[in-house]
């Protein structure tokens, strides 16, 4: 008899498990596509990884190398470029980052209300898309800049810093 409870209670609770989804919660969030630690990034200009096809084959991001200045031995002018760039890119993606977060919120809200049609629904995640491309477009490019702007040794260091190896890096100069 012991036995058959403990039995029950174990279907039961993975029942309830197998019940749950990975989305269980997100129902909770103001715009449901986002957590809200990507609503931040995108209010602050972050990468939040939109830049890995580069960053991980060589090309690294100004903001990372702006924070590892120390250990790459980065001249003033170098200092100096990256910053320019990184101001650049913020500068850039800060609107297109809010404007994420509108669209998200405008194609949420639409669901939310019952309005959504297939018209709409086609408008808003072609939109969508649009600013997803140009911001990680954004986030590329200043990436593909930084390697003018650096020597083959630090290259090679960054590489080493971060914890790839050199492999990212033989493909360049």
């Amino acid at each position: 008899m012991k036995r058959s409870i403990i039995a029950a209670a174990l279907i039961l609770t993975a029942t309830a498990v197998a019940a749950q989804t990975p989305y269980a919660g997100m129902q909770n969030r103001s715009i449901k596509a986002l957590s809200e630690q990507q609503v931040a990034d995108l209010a602050a200009g972050r990468g939040m990884g939109l830049a890995l096809a580069a960053e991980l084959n060589g090309y690294p991001g100004p903001s990372h190398l702006l924070e590892l200045a120390e250990k790459l031995e980065l001249s003033a002018d170098q200092r100096a470029s990256l910053k320019a760039m990184f101001d650049a890119m913020k500068s850039e993606a800060l609107p297109l980052g809010a404007k994420l977060i509108e669209q998200e919120a405008d194609l949420d809200k639409q669901f939310v209300e019952r309005t959504i049609t297939p018209e709409n629904l086609k408008a808003s995640t072609t939109a969508v898309a649009v600013t997803q491309g140009q911001l990680r477009e954004t986030h590329l490019k200043y990436h593909l800049s930084t390697v003018a702007v650096l020597s083959p040794h630090q290259m090679h260091r960054y590489a080493e810093l971060r914890g790839y190896g050199d492999s990212p890096m033989k493909h360049h100069r």
